[in-house]
């Protein structure tokens, strides 16, 4: 029976109100868990920026009260996050064969892999750690090996249904366990939280076999190679290329650093399944008569540097389209990167393939439980409390209301942010403090150097452009000796705009010169001087406002 003192806290740090960077702290007394730490993508105004993780600062200042990480699957907006935090504190890593698998590929790109404590578990594992008891729960998804988590605290049982959908005909044979998930609600659970972003859509999510399906009519049609670009950890839907191409008496290739990585480990731990002698090398591939191969690639969400984007592009070095080239694009663009996409597909156009990337056409389906699967899970959980999770705000409401049309009370549902503290007791759950949260970009070897401040003057360098005004000094009496010279990147092309320089260059004379009559020779003062009348002037003449950057050389 649960104490009058015992409290359990739960504070979002990512993954709530946004789509991507999952990560949720739990606690109980002088124990902490984390579930997950991802990472999100840029968003286009993110200039520079390669990825985004959680503010770790709750973690770093409570280090000696974690107890572990447990991870429930392999996609990277579960786990990417995690070597940038094996790096502040070092804490076990607990996941199932596959997610660790993935995850190892990381923490040797990161020096970790040797000093991490990773800790294999599978569906129907039960751990007690701390005051905490956590028993894994098996679920479908678009990546193998994923679970659920059911959290054992002094208060009650916590269900963490991350992304799932309940699949009745899954590649692996392996259904959703139902009866765990009903037998944890006829007990009692206090709280779910559970995946929303489908929540907006009606009905169920349809199998992945119904792609398999697709892929075999599709394959059988082509005359020519067939390309088909996914998400690298979507291991099932690799499984179903794979039968589709043997059963035509195809050859595979694989392309793309991510997805040969991805195709390597799921082969080496026994998730793929590919006959002898049918993956080959490029090279070999490119051999090959045109009807007996498939090209798995990246790049289905148009990304830049992708092998796909490379090769409808005519960049990739050793392959490119050719007339009667078939490509298959087996994903949903990412919102945002619909524009990509849609370049993409026409470049393939332009260079004779033909492309499937319809998606009534059957060449993609969501790992994501649609309303009816969401209704369901709360059916079988029939938790006291509901927490909506993983999705933007729009989401998190709409799977509030799908709550609440199970039988819910409103009072009971709770839509929270990143940051905020949920504590439940005896009397409830109320809302009790925030803890310092928030996004950490990382560009390139830094993590957290850059921030507002710089993404700013990115932008602003971006879309005005900068101009660099430089002026030689006497140090002895502050008189000009050269200059000003001004130089433009991104604003105007000098040789075009010949007046309009020259005329900046005597607004910054003649600055200097009521500088130096009032005896003003601090650099900082002459700089802002100098910055604030060629401001006002582009400005003035061009309604732009281009990042000004003056130089001054003392000799």
């Amino acid at each position: 029976m649960a104490k009058k003192n015992n409290k359990i806290r739960m504070i979002s740090l990512g993954g709530i109100g946004e789509i991507g960077k999952n990560m949720m702290v739990i606690e109980s007394g002088k124990d902490l868990i984390i579930i997950d730490a991802g990472v999100m993508f840029p968003e286009d105004d993110m200039l520079g920026v390669d990825l985004v993780i959680p503010d770790t600062t709750y973690l770093v200042e409570n280090a000696d009260r974690i107890r572990a990480i447990f991870l429930t699957h392999g996609h990277e907006d579960h786990i990417g996050g995690v070597p940038f935090l094996l790096k502040q504190v070092n804490i076990p890593v607990y996941g199932t064969k596959l997610t660790l698998g993935l995850l190892k590929l990381k923490l040797a790109e990161h020096n970790l892999e040797r000093s991490t404590e990773l800790k294999e578990i599978k569906a129907g594992d039960y751990i007690k750690i701390g005051t905490f008891g956590v028993e894994f729960i098996h679920v479908n998804h678009s990546i193998p090996d994923v679970v659920a988590l059911a959290i054992h605290t002094p208060l009650g049982v916590i269900v963490y249904c991350s992304d799932f959908k309940f699949d009745q005909t899954p590649i692996d044979g392996k259904v959703t366990d139902f009866y765990k998930l009903a037998e944890l609600g006829r007990k009692g659970v206090l709280c779910l939280l559970s995946d929303s972003t489908n929540a907006e859509r009606p009905g169920y999510t349809e199998s992945e076999r119904m792609v398999g399906e697709t892929f075999a009519r599709v394959f059988a049609r082509a005359e020519g190679r067939i390309f088909i670009a996914t998400f690298a950890s979507n291991v099932h839907r690799l499984q179903q290329i794979v039968d589709a191409a043997v059963a035509q008496g195809r050859k595979i290739g694989v392309i793309g650093r991510s997805m040969v990585n991805v195709v390597s480990i799921a082969q080496e731990l026994g998730y793929l399944k590919i006959p002898q002698g049918i993956l080959l090398d490029i090279e070999q591939i490119d051999k090959l008569p045109a009807n007996r191969v498939v090209i798995i690639t990246t790049g289905s969400q148009g990304e830049p540097m992708s092998a796909l984007t490379r090769i409808a592009m005519v960049e990739h070095r050793q392959l490119e389209i050719a007339k009667g080239d078939t490509v298959i694009i087996s994903a949903n663009p990412i919102p945002g990167n619909e524009k990509s996409v849609g370049k993409i597909i026409n470049h393939l156009f332009k260079e004779g393939a033909t492309v499937v990337y319809e998606p009534h056409l059957g060449i993609h389906t969501s790992g994501h439980a649609k309303q009816e699967e969401l209704k369901l899970l709360l059916n079988l959980t029939k938790p006291k409390y509901f927490i909506p999770i993983h999705g933007e705000h729009r989401m998190l409401m709409k799977h509030a209301e799908l709550a609440e049309s199970t039988g819910i009370p409103k009072e009971n549902i709770c839509i929270t942010e990143i940051g905020l503290v949920l504590e439940f007791d005896k009397s409830g759950l109320r809302v009790t403090d925030r803890v310092t949260s928030g996004q950490v970009f990382v560009d390139g070897l830094g993590v957290g150097d850059v921030g507002n401040i710089v993404l700013r003057d990115r932008r602003q360098l971006s879309s005005d452009g900068i101009v660099v005004v430089v002026v030689t000094i006497n140090g002895k009496n502050g008189e000009v000796i050269s200059g000003p010279d001004i130089v433009t990147r991104g604003f105007v092309y000098v040789r075009e705009s010949e007046q309009l320089i020259e005329e900046a260059r005597g607004r910054v004379r003649q600055v200097l010169m009521e500088c130096e009559e009032q005896g003003i020779k601090e650099w900082g003062v002459l700089k802002q001087s100098m910055r604030e009348v060629l401001f006002r002037y582009f400005y003035e003449k061009t309604k732009r406002r281009p990042m000004i950057l003056p130089v001054i050389m003392e000799v």
